[in-house]
């Protein structure tokens, strides 16, 4: 993952600093102040965010329907196909799953030079 930061070659949907962002500032207690988070975010644009369009959502429909994902799942699957992104780290979904060219991996089973 340092790779990928350092050269700014990461990718993620928009949905993902969405949730972030809702998650650290009212969910968690103690959580972030606005700001904070906020700057987090702005950090997170150097990934270009992937926008959530018909494109994203008409593969996502048929993710779900495909893998029987969540709807919201579904999106950042998609959104990772759209993106040519090889790798999708997330805690979310079975690791080492395949999703058409995008490979699953848990950030918290796989070493962080697996991308490397």
């Amino acid at each position: 993952m340092t790779y990928l930061w350092e050269s700014r070659n990461g990718r993620l949907s928009i949905q993902v600093p969405q949730e972030y962002y809702s998650t650290v500032t009212t969910r968690l207690k103690p959580g972030l102040e606005p700001a904070d988070a906020r700057n987090d975010i702005r950090a997170l644009f150097a990934w270009r965010p992937i926008p959530v369009n018909g494109d994203v959502i008409e593969g996502a429909w048929f993710i779900q329907d495909r893998f029987k994902l969540s709807w919201w799942d579904s999106l950042i699957v998609s959104a990772a196909q759209i993106g040519d992104c090889g790798y999708l780290l997330t805690e979310d979904l079975q690791a080492d799953q395949l999703s058409g060219n995008v490979r699953i991996l848990s950030p918290f089973l796989h070493s962080p030079d697996v991308m490397d």
